[in-house]
Formats: C-alpha cells, sequence, structure tokens
C-alpha cells in the first residue's frame, strides 16, 4: 500500500465542460440580438407610415414626396400617407417632424430650406436639422428659375435689374416663405445688383405661382419641377437660371452667371429623414427601398421630364452633402446679412 496515496488531490472536474453551458447560452443571446435587427426589419412596417411634407400640396417637395412614397407603399404593402404641414418656410412642418416618436412611423420629406437655410435665418429655430434628423437619402435636386409674369417688360435678368433701378420697392417678388430658398435668392439679386425689391412670403410656391400667374406679383424663383408646366404653355416667362448650367428642359434660357450674376445660384436639393433615434434598421430599409425606387426608369424620366435629377444616396453620402450645405449657406446668408425673427 502506498502510504502517500491519501495525500493525492482529488482529480478537478474538466473546466472547459464546466463552462460549456455558460458559452452555449451567451452565443444564442448574441445571435438573438443580432437577429432583432433582422425581425425588426421584417416586422416593420405593421401599420401606415406617416410622411410629413412641410410645404402644401403641388409644390416640388410634395410631388417628390408623393412619388417616391407611393414606391414605398408598394414596397411594404402599407399606405405611406403624406401630411402637408406648411407654414414659416417649411420650418412648421420640420419641427413636428423632428418631435414625432423615433418608432418608424414618422418620415419626413423637406429641402435645402428646411434643414441648411433655415438654421442660419431663424435665431430661436425649435430644431436643430443635424442633430434631432437621421438623414435617409437625397431623393432629387433641380435649379431655381428666375420667372416672370408675361406683362412685365423684361426678357432677361439684366432688364429686369434695369427696371427695378427705376422703381425702387416697386417691383414684388413671391416665395414659399421667409426663409425659403427662393426669398433667399431674391435676397442675392438684390445684395448682388444693389436694386429694392418687396418680398410677398406665402405657405409654399402653388400659391405664390398663382398670384404671379394672375398679376398680382412680378416675379419669383420657382423650381423648375414646378415652373416648367406654365413656362412651356406660355403662361409665364423664364429669364434666368440659378444653377451652375443651362437646363435642356430650357436649353435658351441661359444662367444667372451667364448674365453677369455669378453669385445668383441657388440650387433646390429634397431629401427624406426620419426623427434623430429610429431604429438603424428602418433608416436602411428605407434608404434600400427609395433608392431602388428612384433608380427605376420610371421615376428618374419623370424627374427628367420636370427639369429635375433623381438622385438616390446614402445616408453617409446625404449626411456629408447635408453638412457642406449648412456651412455654404451660413457664409451666404452672413454676407448677405439677412435675418429673421
Amino acid at each position: 500500500m502506498n502510504p502517500f496515496r491519501h495525500r493525492l488531490p482529488a482529480r478537478r472536474p474538466c473546466v472547459r465542460g464546466a463552462f460549456l453551458p455558460v458559452a452555449l447560452a451567451l452565443a444564442v443571446a448574441v445571435l438573438s440580438v443580432l437577429g432583432m435587427g433582422d425581425a425588426l426589419a421584417q416586422a416593420w412596417p405593421a401599420k401606415p407610415v406617416r410622411m410629413i411634407v412641410p410645404f402644401p400640396a403641388a409644390g416640388a417637395t410634395d410631388i417628390a414626396a408623393r412619388q417616391v412614397s407611393q414606391r414605398l407603399s408598394d414596397a411594404w404593402g402599407q399606405p405611406v400617407v403624406i401630411e402637408n404641414r406648411p407654414g414659416a418656410g417649411g420650418t412648421l412642418g420640420t419641427e413636428v417632424a423632428a418631435r414625432a416618436p423615433a418608432d418608424g412611423y414618422t418620415l419626413m420629406t423637406g429641402s435645402v430650406s428646411t434643414h441648411t437655410i433655415a438654421p442660419h435665418l431663424y435665431p430661436k429655430l425649435a430644431y436643430d436639422p443635424l442633430k434631432d434628423f437621421v438623414p435617409i437619402t437625397e431623393v432629387a435636386t433641380t435649379p431655381n428659375v428666375l420667372v416672370v409674369n408675361t406683362a412685365l417688360p423684361v426678357r432677361n435678368l439684366r432688364e429686369l435689374v434695369a427696371l427695378a433701378r427705376k422703381r425702387p420697392n416697386e417691383l414684388t417678388y413671391g416665395s414659399n416663405g421667409s426663409g425659403a430658398n427662393n426669398h433667399l435668392a431674391g435676397e442675392l439679386l438684390q445684395a448682388g445688383s444693389g436694386i429694392r425689391l418687396q418680398h410677398v412670403p406665402y405657405k409654399g410656391s402653388a400659391l405664390a405661382t398663382n398670384d404671379l400667374l394672375g398679376g398680382h406679383i412680378s416675379f419669383m424663383f420657382d423650381t423648375l419641377l414646378t415652373a416648367l408646366p406654365h413656362v412651356k404653355s406660355g403662361k409665364l416667362r423664364a429669364i434666368a437660371l440659378a444653377g451652375p448650367r443651362r437646363s435642356p428642359s430650357l436649353p435658351d434660357i441661359p444662367t444667372a452667371a451667364e448674365q453677369g450674376f455669378p453669385d445668383l445660384e441657388v440650387m433646390v436639393w429634397l431629401g427624406m429623414w426620419a426623427p434623430a433615434g429610429v431604429p438603424p434598421e428602418v433608416v436602411k430599409r428605407t434608404n434600400a427601398d427609395a433608392v431602388a425606387a428612384l433608380r427605376t426608369p420610371k421615376l428618374q424620366e419623370f424627374f427628367a421630364s420636370q427639369g429635375a435629377e433623381a438622385v438616390g444616396s446614402t445616408p453617409a453620402q446625404f449626411a456629408a452633402h447635408i453638412r457642406t450645405e449648412h456651412a455654404r449657406w451660413k457664409k451666404v446668408i452672413d454676407t448677405a446679412k439677412v435675418r429673421l425673427d
């Protein structure tokens, strides 16, 4: 008998075997968490989605939103309901979207005005366009075109400026509202030429266009998307494009730069956002389906026929574009010394 046998330590249980149930449980938990995103993406949307448009019906933003929303409705099997909330250059509806629950059931289609111009015009803006929203995709871009009532005796930008110098504070121009991109275009025209104009704000471009057609205002900057039908019908006269190049839709209309006003460039871009905090899976799916729609020949042809260009960017690309435009418009507005209450 071995006298030391009773001193040998007892054999310890296998460590690997002891932790196997724990490791298995952790693996299951990780896989469950990773799968939650797919499950959410598949389950959403389970009811209608609200698409806030902070401008009235029949404007450029509304037209674009309705085109894309219809395709999203088809892809999701749920209605995407347009809710027009106009006022204050688009800032009222944008505030509503910013304060909406971040559950994926409220989205918004806005513009350069709501997210990169308004922050520098309104010192007490009720939302932060960079912090209160998650970018989804840039939808489309279109230049502003300067259109006049056909009774106004001008056929180019130089003639308009000359007339305004003879009649200071008499010529009126309309806009989507104070702080909108076409209001700012008028401010840039005044700052660059030394003329004085009367600004008449509306709750949307459609209302301003109606008054322009009726001769109640002299001219306005409008998106090519909404102005083109009236120009082609001869009801309005286009005299300048506020873009970097001529448009194939109006090849005979020169840019403002060609007419001696290089700083008068006001491109309109439209985009889609969700309230900050929305699940990433909702952003991913909405972006994928919106981009797929914007890349279809039918939608690209539609926007092209209206003088616009369908875009369809990633959330990261759109976010970078917003930051660039945010800085650009701050410089423009500070230089023009435009401020709103």
